[in-house]
């Protein structure tokens, strides 16, 4: 699953600068951590202030420091839809074990909030999306609003953290686009089981997967739904071989049981990035986030 970092680095290194106005490397956190660091980016608009979507990467969970490669990857679209683009790190499987990865997701949106004004956001309206592990945290953040901390069996999770310095501001979000994310572990291999002690689940929960099944039902979005969760866009390729497509079917499925699915797209020969990152899909996130913010 690494080697799909190398593909993304690859497939967008050619971006440029599409706005004026952008602040880089800002700390959510209030320390001096790589994986607590975000960038916002402005359309060249000249506006007041902008409605906004944050991105997120896709590691596998092992990167902490990739937040340039999101915005490269699909923040153009955005910029161009009227979008402020908010790329940000969070820790590594390395760094931290979870939730740490999703405590550092929601820092990052509280900051944002606690400071609209000052970065020109309309908070309003945050919209979030991320591809593969991005993917993951980015439904897990919409599923998850409103929840502070969640135990299945004897396992409880803190999902909120205390991270930074804005634990009164919501960390809630308005809509979701998950690309191609792994949602539940319990089925990652051939769409019927888990992967084993080596993979890249295993490394972020500190354990194999089957031995931790707790722990996975709290890794999984579907876990948390409920009617009153944002509407989610899911967009996966039929032809992807590191995160098989049936996880976005089980996601969708259990989305649309609750009301909450817009649509579910399966791009015909899509593979992990390549063919499923086009222009037509490029075009449902954007529309979908301009509908969702009305």
């Amino acid at each position: 699953m690494k080697n799909f970092i190398l593909i993304f680095a690859a497939l967008f290194i050619c971006a440029g600068s599409f706005a004026q106005t952008q602040w880089t490397n800002v700390s959510y956190a209030d320390d001096d951590l790589e994986g607590h660091k975000l960038d916002i980016v402005l359309p060249d608009t000249n506006q007041p202030a902008y409605k906004a979507v944050v991105l997120i990467y896709g590691s596998a969970w092992f990167a902490n420091n990739m937040k340039q490669m999101a915005f490269q990857a699909m923040g153009k679209p955005l910029l161009e839809s009227g979008f402020a683009v908010i790329s940000i790190n969070h820790r590594s499987s390395g760094d931290a074990k979870f939730p740490a990865q999703i405590n550092d997701v929601k820092a990052a949106i509280r900051f944002i909030r606690a400071n609209a004004e000052k970065y020109k956001i309309d908070a309003s309206f945050i919209g979030i999306t991320g591809f593969s592990s991005g993917g993951h945290l980015s439904a897990l953040a919409g599923a998850t609003n409103g929840v502070k901390a969640y135990t299945v069996g004897n396992t409880t999770v803190d999902i909120e953290g205390s991270v930074g310095a804005y634990g009164s501001f919501s960390s809630d979000v308005d809509a979701v686009v998950d690309w191609f994310g792994p949602i539940d572990m319990t089925r990652m291999e051939n769409c019927n089981t888990t992967k084993g002690a080596d993979s890249p689940e295993a490394a972020l929960i500190g354990g194999a997967p089957a031995d931790h099944p707790e722990m996975l039902a709290l890794l999984n979005p579907m876990t948390y739904l409920d009617v009153k969760d944002p509407k989610f866009l899911v967009i996966h390729g039929d032809a992807d071989t590191v995160v098989p497509n049936c996880q976005s079917i089980y996601f969708s499925d259990a989305l649309k049981a609750k009301g909450l699915l817009e649509e579910f797209i399966s791009v015909p020969g899509g593979q992990h990035g390549p063919v499923t990152f086009n222009e037509a899909t490029f075009k449902k996130m954007t529309e979908f986030f301009v509908k969702q913010s009305k």
